[in-house]
């Protein structure tokens, strides 16, 4: 009997599964990779030689108003380490520069000035020298049009970003599960683009793109628009870190926009790309708290193991989703008991310029929910997930029992993904 610890909440559960049956594990080597040195000296290394840019304090000489698009709350991004690195090399260029930390909070709620505290330091946001100012999506006054998406949408931007002499960002990158990575361009669009754009951008059409995937960018319509868009808002300068299982910097990158985020992809790639091992059961969880606290976030988790589940197989999702659902027009959606060919004929007939808040984690729930059964492992209410069309389990043994008894026998082959938001899964050629 094999038996696999799995993330849940704040603890975590065992999955025992005969050894007859368990066709593989799939696992992210990020969590083994060991850095050689400090994530200071990773990041002053990445910032002392620029991928085909020249240096940040090159950059700086001349320059008076200099705006660095920062990740918010929502994000684990060691603003800490990177920020103190970044303003330094700024003030090397230009001593007497305005420098403003615009917090790229996109589509999140504001972040507030204990959370900056929390993620930058006191000593950064009490220095008078530097501003730090909280984009807001929907404040449309804020936003001023820099020209148009090549999808055709209007590309509305925070006018503190627009007006900078020179607009550069920090950022990390993980997979991204319709996005491709995340970093880079991101930090743009959605991170500082209206509420209007960013819904463009996140389209039916485009989420039902077959590359609209994690891991893949290449051919993604949206990360077509989203490097257009931080081109067209003339990001000269990006600093990414790659992160492990502990949130501790292992790799950075810094230099130009497309070329250093591309080295990045490329990195995190080689750590968590795993080939799909296809079977009827596939065992997925959203990497534990925080990420498993709602039925909304734990999408991402279920795209990991729907990337390797066999058509019509069995999704186990262990997720603890103590919050509930996590979105209140998402769980309507479900619980209106309307059938799901239907829910996404009407995704799939909304025009670009019409998207809803939050319509796109929708679509892919409804996608998931179309070709698999999913079995829910969780602390949620039991009607609650029955509501959402899924079938609920309080532990994983009884979530096995039930995937058996719906696919009519108790052999299938099961594979196993400990952490679903932390690999891209791979078909295999």
């Amino acid at each position: 009997m094999a038996s696999i610890k799995l993330p849940f909440g704040k603890s975590g559960i065992t999955a025992e599964i005969p050894d007859d049956r368990l066709a593989g594990v799939l696992r992210s080597e990020a969590g083994s990779y060991k850095a050689e040195k400090g994530e200071s000296e990773i990041v002053q290394d990445a910032l002392d030689e620029p991928i085909d840019s020249p240096k940040l304090s090159e950059l700086a000489k001349g320059k008076n108003n200099i705006v660095m698009i920062c990740s918010d709350h929502t994000r684990p991004v060691p603003s800490k380490v990177i920020a103190p690195l970044a303003i330094k090399e700024i003030r090397k260029g230009n001593p007497d520069a305005e420098i403003t930390m615009l917090i790229a909070t996109g589509f999140h709620r504001p972040t507030t000035h204990e959370e900056l505290v929390n993620k930058f330091g006191e000593d950064i946001v009490n220095d008078k020298s530097i501003k730090f100012v909280v984009h807001l999506s929907g404040k449309e006054e804020d936003m001023v049009s820099i020209g148009t998406l090549p999808s055709g949408g209007e590309l509305l931007i925070n006018k503190v970003a627009a007006e900078a002499d020179l607009l550069i960002s920090e950022g990390f990158i993980e997979p991204h599960f319709f996005a491709g990575f995340s970093g880079g361009r991101k930090s743009v669009l959605p991170g500082v683009s209206s509420r209007k754009t960013v819904m463009y951008n996140h389209n039916a059409e485009f989420i039902d793109s077959p590359y609209a995937r994690t891991g893949s960018y290449k051919k993604n319509p949206i990360h077509k628009d989203m490097l257009w868009a931080a081109k067209q808002a003339k990001l000269k300068f990006i600093i990414n870190v790659v992160l492990d299982a502990d949130k501790k910097v292992i790799k950075a990158f810094a230099g130009n926009l497309e070329t250093a985020h591309e080295q990045g992809c490329a990195f995190v790639d080689k750590l968590a790309g795993v080939d799909a091992i296809p079977s009827p059961i596939a065992v997925s969880t959203n990497g534990g708290y925080p990420l498993d606290q709602n039925v909304y976030q734990s999408v991402k988790g279920m795209t990991a193991a729907e990337a390797t589940c066999e058509p019509g197989g069995v999704i186990i999702m262990v997720s603890s989703c103590a919050d509930g659902h996590g979105g209140q027009d998402m769980y309507n959606c479900f619980a209106s008991g309307r059938d799901k060919e239907d829910i996404m004929d009407e995704f799939l007939a909304t025009p670009k310029d019409r998207t809803v808040p939050d319509q796109w984690e929708s679509q892919i729930f409804c996608r998931i929910l179309l070709k698999y059964h999913v079995i829910m492992v969780t602390e949620a209410p039991r009607e609650m997930v029955e509501n959402m069309q899924m079938s609920y389990a309080s532990s994983f043994d009884q979530a096995l029992k039930m995937a058996d008894a719906y696919l009519g026998k108790d052999d299938a082959k099961i594979t196993v993904i400990p952490d679903g938001v932390s690999v891209i899964v791979r078909a295999k050629d």
